[in-house]
């Protein structure tokens, strides 16, 4: 039985498809074009993948101030998981185009927050499925529906008056956004810049290399260092719309740090109301 937990690699999936309890699934998306990943699946996928849009499956866009990406809730999302097919004992694989943040570690999070424990990202995603040449097909399964009873743990989801108060009990929170946009010196997807006062930022990119994440040690290190004394319990994690946040929720875990909460709505929740206070510059 296949156990993977955070991250799998293409040539381990690749020895186990066909499986009955493996479920893989594609989470392709792409940034200001919606239909880019649906586009993308469409040509070619893993073979027997379902697929997972952003905006209608990861996401509820009927709430408001939640955020650019509101975060679903677990009635919506159990019912999309028994239209895939799955249940709580498969292996689930997620993967996009290739380094997990748009949007298979948002699919991670939204499953291992409903308490999915055999749920993991590709490591390298399609790209590196691809380079190494193997299966691909355009095929497009019809999974037997299934049952998913189950409920978010709703202690590590906060909005913004739990950030807050989460800020002001000495808690930590940290944006995943890249450096420039923390600062505030750029803005290309909210309509204000800067960064939550008191967050600490630690870009997604960090986690990452050569396509791939960084091995578990280096991971634990380089999150040691921005988070100091504080406990992942004690750490809170944001970004743009609360989707590459759950990229540090997947790192960490590998990391061996699991447990960090996440600010759904993220800095687009924050500004929804303009009272709240905004920060620029470093930290």
């Amino acid at each position: 039985m296949t156990d993977w937990t955070t991250l799998v690699s293409a040539q381990d999936l690749a020895a186990q498809l066909g499986r009955e309890d493996l479920i893989v699934i594609d989470a392709r998306s792409g940034l200001g074009d919606p239909e880019a990943g649906p586009a993308a699946y469409a040509q070619a996928h893993i073979p027997g993948a379902r697929y997972a849009h952003l905006d209608r499956d990861l996401s509820d866009h009927r709430k408001r101030n939640a955020g650019r990406h509101p975060w679903p809730d677990a009635a919506d999302f159990t019912a999309t998981l028994e239209r895939w097919g799955v249940s709580p004992d498969d292996q689930v694989v997620a993967y996009d185009h290739g380094d997990g943040a748009l949007a298979a570690a948002r699919l991670w999070a939204l499953l291992r927050l409903l308490g999915h424990r055999r749920v993991a990202v590709l490591d390298g995603g399609w790209q590196r499925w691809t380079a190494l040449g193997l299966p691909t097909d355009a095929m497009v399964p019809t999974p037997q529906s299934s049952r998913y009873p189950g409920n978010f743990d709703q202690h590590r989801l906060l909005d913004a008056d739990a950030v807050r108060a989460h800020l002001d009990a000495g808690g930590l929170l940290i944006d995943a956004r890249a450096a420039e946009r923390f600062r505030g010196d750029v803005e290309p997807l909210d309509r204000v810049a800067g960064h939550v006062p008191g967050a600490r930022n630690r870009p997604y990119a960090q986690n990452l290399q050569d396509g791939g994440f960084k091995p578990a040690g280096e991971l634990a290190q380089g999150f040691a260092a921005v988070m100091g004394e504080h406990a992942p319990q004690q750490t809170v994690v944001m970004c743009g719309s609360g989707v590459t946040a759950c990229h540090h929720l997947l790192a960490m875990e590998h990391a061996g740090l699991p447990g960090a909460g996440l600010f759904t709505g993220s800095w687009s929740g924050w500004i929804d109301d303009p009272s709240r206070p905004i920060a620029t510059g470093e930290a």
